[in-house]
C-alpha cells in the first residue's frame, strides 16, 4: 500500500495539481485530491509545492523543500550542528516519517505558517473554511484508516496502527527520496539574492543550475515515479504531462549545450542515490557559514 500511495502521489496527483494531467480542469481537480489518499492538504501543497518550491527553487528560506526538518540540513546557508556531520547515515529513516508526519501534523502547521507569512492571501471567513475543509479531510481519513477496520472488522488497533505505520514509512521513503534526487545531489546550486533581494540570473538558467535529471533512460522508473526523473523539464514545463519529458528532454539538452549552459544529469538510479548521500555528507561537514555570513 505504501509502494501504491507513493505512485499515485508522484504519477496522479503531482501532475493533477499542475494542471498537466489532463486538458480538462474538473479531471485535474479530482485527481489532484487523491493526494487525500496520503492524508495530505491539496490546498498547502500548492502553496508549497507550485509556489513556493517551484518559484524559489534552492533559495534557503523560500525554498521549503530544502528547509531544515529536526535533525537534517539541506542548505550550506542554514545552521551547523556537530550531528548534521552524520545524517547520511540516518537521512533515510526520517524519510520514511514523511508521510506519517504529514496526514498527522503538518498541514496544520503549514495552514498557520503560510496565513502568518502571507503565501496563503485569504483572510477571515475564506480561511476558515479552509481550514475546516483540512479539519474534515483528516477526520474522514483517519476514520477509514482506523475506524472502518477496528469497528467493522473487528481488528486489533495495534495491528491496524502497525499496517498504517508500515505503509506511511515505506510512503514517505519513496517519496522524499524521489524528490531529494532531484535538487539534494551534488553539483546543485544554492543561490543567494544580492543585497536588494534579487537572483542575479535568468529564471531559466536557476533552474537549470539547481535541478537535476536522474536515470532517463529507466522506462519502468519513469512511469513509476510519475517522470520526475526528468525534475528539468518539469521545472521548465511544469504544466505538460510528464509522458512528454523524454522528447522535450532532448531539446533542452541540445539548447542548453549551444548556450554553454550545464544540463545536470545523473545516469542511473543507483548514481544519483549515491551522490544525495554524498552531499548529505558535504553538508553535515561544511564550515558553519550561517556564522560566517552573521
Amino acid at each position: 500500500m505504501g509502494i501504491a500511495l507513493a505512485g499515485i502521489g508522484m504519477s496522479v496527483m503531482h501532475d493533477a495539481n499542475h494542471g498537466a494531467y489532463s486538458a480538462n480542469k474538473n479531471v485535474n481537480y479530482w485527481l489532484g485530491h487523491t493526494l487525500n489518499l496520503i492524508g495530505g492538504s491539496v490546498f498547502n501543497w500548492k502553496l508549497q509545492h507550485n509556489i513556493l518550491h517551484h518559484t524559489y527553487t534552492n533559495i534557503t528560506h523560500l525554498d521549503d523543500d530544502i528547509s531544515d526538518r529536526l535533525v537534517l540540513k539541506f542548505s550550506p546557508h542554514t545552521k551547523q550542528k556537530n550531528f548534521h556531520q552524520f545524517q547520511w547515515l540516518y537521512a533515510f529513516f526520517f524519510y520514511g516519517l514523511l508521510t506519517f508526519y504529514w496526514a498527522a501534523a503538518k498541514d496544520f502547521i503549514q495552514f498557520y505558517q503560510f496565513s502568518k507569512n502571507g503565501v496563503n492571501n485569504h483572510k477571515g471567513k475564506e480561511n476558515t473554511i479552509i481550514l475546516a475543509k483540512i479539519i474534515g479531510v483528516k477526520i474522514f481519513y483517519f476514520s477509514l484508516m482506523f475506524v472502518v477496520p477496528i469497528y467493522f472488522f473487528n481488528m486489533s488497533f495495534g495491528q491496524v496502527f502497525a499496517g498504517f505505520a508500515l505503509m506511511h514509512f515505506f510512503s514517505g521513503l519513496i517519496l522524499t527520496t524521489v524528490f531529494q534526487l532531484a535538487h539534494t545531489v551534488e553539483n546543485t546550486t544554492h543561490p543567494m539574492p544580492n543585497k536588494d533581494g534579487i537572483i542575479e540570473n535568468d529564471w531559466a538558467i536557476h533552474q537549470l543550475n539547481t535541478t537535476v535529471d536522474f536515470a532517463p533512460d529507466n522506462k519502468l522508473l519513469s512511469w513509476y515515479i510519475g517522470g520526475l526523473n526528468f525534475q528539468v523539464e518539469h521545472h521548465l514545463f511544469q504544466r505538460i504531462s510528464h509522458v512528454h519529458y523524454p522528447a522535450i528532454a532532448k531539446i533542452v539538452k541540445q539548447t542548453a549545450k549551444e548556450f554553454g549552459i550545464p544540463h545536470l544529469e545523473n545516469k542511473t538510479l543507483f548514481s544519483a542515490i549515491i551522490s544525495h548521500v554524498s552531499y548529505l555528507k558535504q553538508l553535515g561537514k561544511l564550515p558553519n557559514l550561517h556564522e560566517a555570513i552573521g
